[in-house]
């Protein structure tokens, strides 16, 4: 399956216009079993729909590999807080909730960036969480 390219969101206009620094978040999970692959994916798209109009994210991008049970995300933020409301607001709080059980393990990571080097990269972002998945 395709990735979902680079989204703006809905802070997209005002990151361009300020410079600093932007919150990067990367996730990467893993579900137990085939079986799950479509809810998880459908599930994700309602998640998706929200993030896409969440306040402070700046652009958002998502990658399946369904055959591998394996799904990806990476969006960026105005500020952690920005983040950390999003993820505890639903739909996605009980969205989460309700998927860790059929989770085999999920890799997170966050990292500053300039608002100058957004979108955020896949290729930096699998790195990181690749080095986290490995312990590194």
């Amino acid at each position: 399956m395709p990735t979902i390219p680079w989204m703006p969101g809905a802070a997209a206009d005002e990151a361009t216009a300020d410079s600093g620094q932007a919150v990067v978040m990367a996730s990467k999970f893993h579900v137990t079993s085939l079986l799950q692959v479509p809810r998880f994916f459908l599930l994700s798209l309602v998640v998706w729909k929200q993030v896409r109009s969440a306040p402070g994210v700046i652009g958002a991008s998502l990658r399946a590999e369904p055959l591998k049970k394996t799904f990806w995300t990476l969006s960026a933020w105005s500020s952690q807080e920005a983040l950390d409301t999003f993820s505890r607001s639903e739909p996605h709080a009980g969205i989460a909730g309700r998927l860790r059980k059929v989770m085999a393990r999920s890799v997170f990571v966050f990292y500053p960036t300039d608002r100058e080097q957004l979108p955020a990269g896949w290729d930096d972002a699998v790195h990181r969480l690749t080095e986290k998945e490995a312990g590194r």
